[in-house]
């Protein structure tokens, strides 16, 4: 191993999460001007769960909405970046939120994907993935 190279490796972690805390800023706007009402951003779900972080939780009238945020070089790898195991994490996290937050075990859900690449508009996928998918 190179030396610093751990110290390297810190500092691209670093300025990877100052990129997706900036992109979630900037998606939680984007949802706003959409007319969407943010539940919750950067809602840990807790240990033990297997479940993570939900990026944005948004609510429209009787919907939540689970989104995640990718940001990436071009969008097309941004959706690549949405593995299979991520979106049954997802759904994990979704179930955990709702067991904490009664209040919306009425709600309809839906999980959607905005997707963040330099100098392009967000991509907002509506209903990106089925939770039975």
């Amino acid at each position: 191993m190179t030396p610093g190279g751990a110290s390297a490796r810190r500092e691209r972690g670093r300025r990877a999460r100052r990129r997706g805390h900036w992109a979630e800023r900037l998606c939680l706007w984007f949802l706003r001007l959409k007319g969407y009402s943010i539940v919750a951003h950067g809602h840990v779900t807790g240990r033990g769960t297997g479940a993570g972080e939900i990026d944005i939780v948004a609510r429209r009238g009787r919907l939540l909405i689970f989104v995640e945020v990718k940001i990436r070089r071009q969008r097309s790898q941004a959706f690549g970046a949405i593995s299979l195991n991520q979106r049954q994490r997802l759904s994990r996290a979704a179930a955990a939120f709702l067991g904490r937050h009664p209040e919306f075990s009425e709600h309809a859900v839906r999980f959607d994907a905005i997707l963040l690449a330099p100098w392009r508009w967000p991509c907002h996928l509506i209903d990106a993935w089925r939770e039975d998918a």
